[in-house]
């Protein structure tokens, strides 16, 4: 670990911190770390991003950990490495962990239809454009549990596209932090599919509904759920989905508006607990919390005693789950790729214009929040900052920079 990488007492006293060592001694040259560190300082200079974590472990251990540049840009504050972020789609594989602990319960299977759970999915129709207009066809199949895992459900997300079926999400109240999970869900199921369960990938609203599923399989609030099954077994005390006012100093922050284009940068209060406890992307977590969770994956689900997945449903997880035959529909997942039940997962060597290992799984949050896994060379690494804008060429600088570093 490098100077700066030591654990504040605040930190250590809030979350235990995982064991490092040397880069050297991990198989990871510690030159090359620092050109990782030297090149996002430069992009903090130049006002691409108010400040970063890069938290980078191999073998069970980490050998670099360090905050740069300022945790928000409208105060003096460091940023430090027990800032406290939004990591909205990072929720997504803690609820999808969640959902198949259930599974491995015996209380639901993967095959089982949505509206075994949720009855208002029953009558869910497929909106086919057709003569310039929204026809409406019955599904071919019964949207599955394992369909909202790996997003061939036919929901979809309002910022996914322009069509007649986004435009019903986007005129809805389905972004609100004031309706319940139950409202939520049922207002989704009011609107038709953007394709036939199983035909397509359309990244979606899937994951709050498995949150649903939880809350009315387990009868807990999906916040209570996630608190007993995983965030409380892993020590991962500084998630949750909202934190609270005495934390009011160690929140990261956005620019106020893009740096490359101007626009606005609006994100939700931390400090306010939501109505809705969004699976899809409601968590706030530090560097830290979400190391251990990653750590757990890494060790096959189970860290410092605690068993929360069995390794083989974990290998399932991490396994592609669409095959040649399922289109691949929007940007977010890259060439030579894959999705599991709950993150992406690579498939090819190459192809995709950024290093990694074939098996290697991952996945990011809207807000510039980013993780990955790669049990080939026993890495993982967890990257958190507060720059939407900037998500996409945060995420594969740090994919280069990381690889780079590895002997």
């Amino acid at each position: 670990m490098n100077a700066h990488a030591a654990t504040t007492a605040a930190s250590a006293a809030r979350t235990p911190a995982l064991p490092d060592a040397r880069p050297e001694t991990i198989g990871l040259s510690r030159p090359r770390l620092q050109a990782m560190s030297d090149a996002f300082k430069r992009e903090i200079d130049k006002g691409t991003i108010p400040g970063v974590t890069v938290l980078v472990a191999r073998r069970g251990q980490i050998g670099w950990f360090e905050a740069l540049g300022k945790q928000s840009p409208t105060a003096a504050a460091p940023m430090a490495l027990d800032s406290i972020f939004r990591i909205f789609s990072m929720t997504k594989p803690i609820v999808s962990v969640g959902i198949m602990a259930l599974v491995e319960d015996g209380h639901l299977l993967l095959g089982d239809p949505v509206a075994k759970f949720i009855p208002e999915f029953d009558n869910q129709k497929v909106g086919v454009v057709s003569g310039g207009g929204l026809e409406l066809v019955a599904p071919k199949r019964a949207m599955t549990v394992q369909d909202l895992l790996r997003h061939t459900s036919g929901l979809t997300y309002e910022h996914q596209g322009d069509g007649p079926v986004h435009k019903l999400y986007q005129e809805s109240r389905v972004r609100s932090r004031k309706i319940t999970n139950a409202e939520h869900a049922a207002l989704v199921a009011s609107f038709p599919l953007v394709c036939h369960p199983g035909d397509e990938f359309n990244y979606s609203r899937s994951t709050d509904i498995l949150g649903r599923i939880i809350e009315v399989v387990t009868g807990k609030s999906l916040g209570a759920f996630l608190a007993e099954r995983i965030l409380t077994p892993l020590q991962m005390s500084e998630t949750g989905f909202s934190t609270s006012e005495a934390n009011a100093g160690r929140l990261a922050q956005p620019f106020e508006a893009d740096p490359w284009t101007g626009d606005k940068v609006a994100l939700f209060n931390m400090l306010e607990q939501p109505v809705m406890e969004s699976g899809g992307g409601g968590l706030v977590s530090t560097t830290m919390d979400y190391a251990r969770f990653a750590l757990m994956l890494r060790n096959g689900g189970t860290l410092d005693g605690a068993r929360i997945i069995g390794r083989k449903t974990l290998e399932l997880m991490a396994s592609d789950h669409l095959g040649p035959d399922v289109v691949t529909n929007g940007t977010l997942l890259s060439p030579g790729h894959g999705f599991g039940l709950g993150f992406a997962v690579r498939r090819e060597a190459g192809i995709v214009p950024f290093p990694g290992s074939v098996g290697q799984y991952f996945w990011s949050g809207i807000a510039g929040t980013f993780f990955w896994i790669d049990p080939k060379e026993d890495l993982f690494t967890v990257f958190m900052s507060q720059g939407p804008g900037q998500r996409d060429f945060t995420r594969t600088l740090v994919r280069d920079l990381v690889y780079a570093a590895v002997d």
